[in-house]
């Protein structure tokens, strides 16, 4: 079986919650309210993502992030 290395974004919200987002494969998301839980969560996730779709994988190579401000 071969492995792969998965660039997985993780953000907090409003409410406490994390919330975990792999831009490799389209719709693939979870959430958890401990970074432990959802780390679990988001590689179980990711394995069910890579299961039902293996042809949607976008290999990107991760780059950085940027916090932009704008005035609303």
């Amino acid at each position: 079986m071969k492995k792969c290395t998965f660039t997985v974004l993780i953000e907090k919200d409003e409410d406490g919650m994390f919330i975990a987002s792999v831009p490799a494969l389209k719709g693939c998301h979870s959430q958890a309210k401990t970074m432990d839980e959802l780390l679990t969560r988001i590689q179980e996730t990711i394995e069910l993502c890579l299961e039902v779709d293996k042809e949607e994988l976008y290999l990107n190579q991760f780059v950085g992030v940027q916090q932009v401000e704008v005035q609303v």
